[in-house]
């Protein structure tokens, strides 16, 4: 699956919205996950997982900003995401079907912020840029 250049445009414009709130955008979906997929929790032993905690908030931010540098770099996201797959396979060892539920979630909270901006065609776009992006992450699994 790769992406078209009407993909590329609707990502990067709709990004727009969603990089400005990175913190609360990135927390809300991993909040989201919590209560949709507890098991999610265990990949995240020492950290306060309550909705709100400093450290949700902190790593919600790390999460939208990787994905920023991913959208910056759409003909090349492997590229940007490469560090990324390495810790995750190699030493978080994060179970790969997380991936999914997280970018799940994190177009759940984009629609509920964006109403205006996700139209059919946009929310297409994002759906196909994150399943990029989670192949990308569970490519060093094999």
């Amino acid at each position: 699956m790769s992406l078209s250049d009407n993909d590329k445009a609707h990502v990067k414009g709709i990004w727009c919205q969603v990089s400005g709130h990175a913190e609360e955008f990135g927390a809300e979906a991993i909040n989201r996950m919590f209560v949709a997929y507890p098991t999610s929790k265990t990949y995240f032993p020492h950290f306060d997982v309550s909705a709100g905690s400093e450290q949700i908030r902190a790593h919600g931010k790390r999460v939208v900003n990787a994905l920023s540098d991913a959208v910056a770099h759409l003909d090349n996201i492997g590229g940007a995401l490469a560090k990324l797959s390495d810790l995750h396979a190699q030493k978080l060892r994060v179970d790969p079907v997380n991936f999914r539920y997280l970018a799940q979630c994190l177009l759940v909270t984009i629609a509920v912020h964006c109403r205006g901006q996700l139209t059919a065609d946009v929310l297409v776009s994002l759906d196909k840029f994150l399943a990029l992006v989670t192949k990308v992450l569970t490519c060093k699994y094999r």
